[in-house]
């Protein structure tokens, strides 16, 4: 589902930056010194080395040219939830973990999936056009001629609606665009919205023009950001063409994922389903997604007022606002309204000695279109992984703790399938699951890793310990090369960030406190045919991942996560990156409000002078400011004394972990263990979210206004950002209260050890 775009560095930058490295895997930075006496974190004596020759093993048998076939195969036909196809690869991937000797089973939950029944855009003033609403069969690309599986470009979850109205350019529709437009006189009210893709995730764009009273949503990809503008279009080169469309959902993914009709429940066959229209995440208006060939004829007829020169895109006209009925558009959806079954592969290897403790590794297998890129570059990762630990498993190197790995279905309309077995096994979860690893989707370039900070320094030695495909370098040191020339000064500590939304993780993360990982390569190999008809195996093999090389460095990392996780002595959990990382992300938090508390105080007197009248144009219609309500002085004082609190539980668990290495007392290290895999759970509250209660994890979620994008300590920021200054106290209190007993539990983790 997420769409993982990155600015492209080239290998010669990297190779320059890299040239004072050895051909062999760098050595690691500070954060990972234990890796050059050979130890892992969490393995104790001897046991580090049997653990690295049994990753050697592990290496040896993954095959790039066994994953290309598995993604050919998988890819063949359109696979989205409800289609045949999607049934027989769930099926087929399935009886692959069977022979690899993993216990399997399929789980079907019954899921809202609405499909188009019509669709019609047009133009009736000034003139005339209907748009295509499709896109192009490529010569040569025999899987763009599949026309008749195909689900034709739609934001699934969009309302049905039959409008006719006007036009307003809103830009990318975020937030500041709607800011600028009321400053400009221009108003979305009645009209219909028309936004470019990107800033944002897509079901983002149609709510906010929903709230600022517009009657429908139109968005499109400009060729600026990744058509023509960024180089050769498909299929002379990976860019978007003129009739490519991203597909995707519309749902309100921050209010909660999952089945629309069966919020915090499963939706099995026969759960208590809500009336659509008693769906708070279904859209209220109708949206569609177009392409630019069909986006240019409906800006070029707008009139209004010239946009500012940074909202123009890359089509060769004028853009202007809208806004005073010049272009018209007839604007027409309606949808069959089904429930659809999910297919979820679940595929089980018992643990030896803790069967009691999941370890959870995930990617899903449903796609919009054909979905090479988008998921199944990351799907035979998973499957790679997964034969070569059955392999193991036979030659007797079982793991300690229990694997699941797990293929999902209905990722793609709102993380459906993961989204209803997290719910349905909630309770099981929140006793057993150490961890969730997630994949989805993949292409060359750089490693990018996000999840919890409890798991940051265990997961530092793994990105030093995988060598980067291209490079010969650690594909941890890419990572820091890649952000030196971002940064433009030298960055040698390896961090990873912090999770949002958009993938099969969030349930995990966002409603159990069950840590989590996000995984994958990307950067030189762009998925700019993301969600289209041209994600597919002709395009993937010529421009993301020729030879397969990424997928099977995704497996190196995934799997190296998965099996240290299973078989370390000491579960490999450090609170002291933790609260490095939340403090920094309280002193952000503080900062945003003195900037905008200064901010505020010197836009307030400038109304009070009159300055605006002043510079405005006149012949622009700008409309003045009015004072904005002034931001209060908040205490942070119990924040700071909870994070102090966090500070010394991290650094007295350190030195309880420290010690253990030379006891081994085994008693001692089985409680810790126990207890350790439940720790991100002090970190959610039972209330949840203001508004959003589904989600509960006080330290990330998903922004409101930004959806895929991470917003972290969402309580207390997000209520400053949204100047809902009554919710900020409540806020600090509540986050207070969680880390304080965050504290509290790793200090009785601590005790266990003593």
């Amino acid at each position: 589902m997420r769409n993982v775009f990155y600015l492209s560095i080239t290998l010669i930058v990297t190779m320059l930056l890299s040239c004072s490295e050895t051909t062999k895997k760098s050595a690691p930075n500070k954060e990972s010194s234990s890796m050059e006496e050979g130890v892992l974190m969490g393995f104790l004596g001897d046991r580090s080395q049997q653990q690295q020759e049994l990753e050697t093993k592990f290496d040896e048998l993954l095959s790039a040219e066994e994953m290309g076939e598995w993604m050919k195969r998988l890819a063949a036909r359109p696979h989205h939830l409800g289609s045949a196809y999607d049934k027989e690869n769930a099926y087929y991937i399935d009886s692959l973990f069977k022979s690899w000797g993993f216990e399997t089973k399929i789980e079907t939950y019954h899921v809202l999936f609405p499909t188009p029944k019509e669709r019609k855009l047009e133009l009736i003033a000034p003139h005339s056009f209907k748009a295509k609403l499709k896109e192009e069969v490529i010569p040569g690309d025999p899987y763009t001629e599949q026309t008749d599986e195909q689900l034709p470009p739609y934001h699934v979850f969009s309302a049905d609606g039959d409008v006719t109205a006007g036009l307003v350019f809103v830009n990318y529709g975020l937030p500041e665009d709607y800011k600028r437009l009321e400053k400009m006189g221009v108003s979305v009210k009645g009209k219909i919205a028309i936004a470019k893709y990107g800033r944002s995730w897509r079901g983002i764009k149609p709510r906010l023009a929903y709230e600022h009273g517009a009657v429908g949503a139109l968005v499109y990809s400009d060729p600026q950001d990744d058509g023509y503008g960024q180089g050769d279009v498909y299929p002379d080169g990976p860019y978007r063409n003129s009739s490519s469309v991203q597909r995707g959902s519309v749902t309100n993914l921050t209010v909660y994922p999952g089945d629309p009709l069966t919020p915090g429940i499963a939706a099995t066959k026969d759960a208590k389903r809500l009336k659509i229209e008693d769906a708070e995440v279904i859209k209220k208006i109708p949206t569609l997604p177009i392409s630019y060939e069909d986006a240019q004829p409906l800006l070029e007829a707008m009139g209004g007022p010239t946009a500012p020169a940074d909202w123009v895109g890359g089509l060769p006209i004028t853009y202007h606002l809208g806004g005073d009925d010049t272009a018209k558009v007839h604007f027409k959806l309606a949808f069959n309204w089904d429930l659809h079954p999910t297919y979820n592969v679940v595929a089980t290897m018992k643990g030896t000695d803790y069967p009691d403790q999941w370890v959870i590794r995930g990617n899903h297998h449903d796609g919009w279109v054909n979905g090479a890129a988008d998921p199944l570059a990351g799907m035979v990762a998973e499957l790679g992984e997964a034969k070569a630990i059955g392999a193991l498993a036979k030659q007797g190197l079982k793991p300690k703790r229990t694997l699941i790995y797990i293929a999902w279905d209905a990722e793609e309309p709102a993380m459906l399938g993961s989204t209803e077995w997290v719910e349905d096994y909630a309770d099981e979860l929140k006793e057993k699951a150490v961890a969730y690893i997630n994949t989805d989707g993949n292409a060359r370039g750089f490693l990018n890793a996000g999840g919890s900070h409890s798991l940051e320094k265990f997961f530092t030695q793994i990105a030093f310990d995988v060598e980067d495909p291209q490079t010969g370098i650690s594909v941890g040191q890419r990572s820091l090369n890649r952000q030196t020339v971002n940064r433009g000064k030298k960055v040698d500590t390896f961090r990873i960030g912090a999770l949002g939304s958009g993938s099969d993780y969030s349930a995990f993360i966002d409603h159990l406190g069950i840590a989590s990982m996000n995984l994958g390569f990307g950067g030189e190999g762009v998925n700019a045919q993301y969600h289209s008809i041209y994600d597919n195996y002709t395009y993937f093999s010529k421009f993301l991942d020729p030879g397969f090389h990424y997928e099977e460095a995704l497996a190196k990392v995934a799997g190296r996560t998965a099996l240290r996780l299973a078989n370390a002595d000491i579960l490999p959990f450090d609170f002291v990156h933790f609260h490095q990382t939340v403090e920094r992300y309280a002193n952000e938090v503080k900062d945003l409000a003195d900037d905008m508390r200064e901010k505020t105080d010197f836009e307030n007197q400038l109304v009070r002078d009159d300055v605006y009248k002043t510079v405005q144009d006149p012949l622009k219609k700008m409309k003045t400011p009015e004072e904005k309500e002034a931001i209060p002085v908040y205490n942070f004082d119990p924040l700071d004394k909870a994070l102090g609190k966090v500070k010394q539980s991290a650094q007295g668990y350190q030195k309880v972990f420290s010690a253990l290495d030379g006891q081994e007392d085994q008693q001692k290290i089985e409680a810790i263990n126990r207890m350790l895999y439940k720790s991100e759970r002090y970190l959610t509250a039972a209330q949840g979210l203001p508004d959003r209660p589904w989600f509960k994890h006080m330290i990330y979620a998903p922004g409101f206004h930004t959806g895929y994008g991470v917003k972290t300590i969402p309580g207390v920021r997000e209520a400053i950002e949204q100047r809902q200054f009554d919710r900020v106290k409540e806020q600090i209190e509540l986050l207070s209260e969680t880390l304080s007993k965050f504290s509290q539990y790793i200090d009785q983790v601590a005790q266990e050890g003593k």
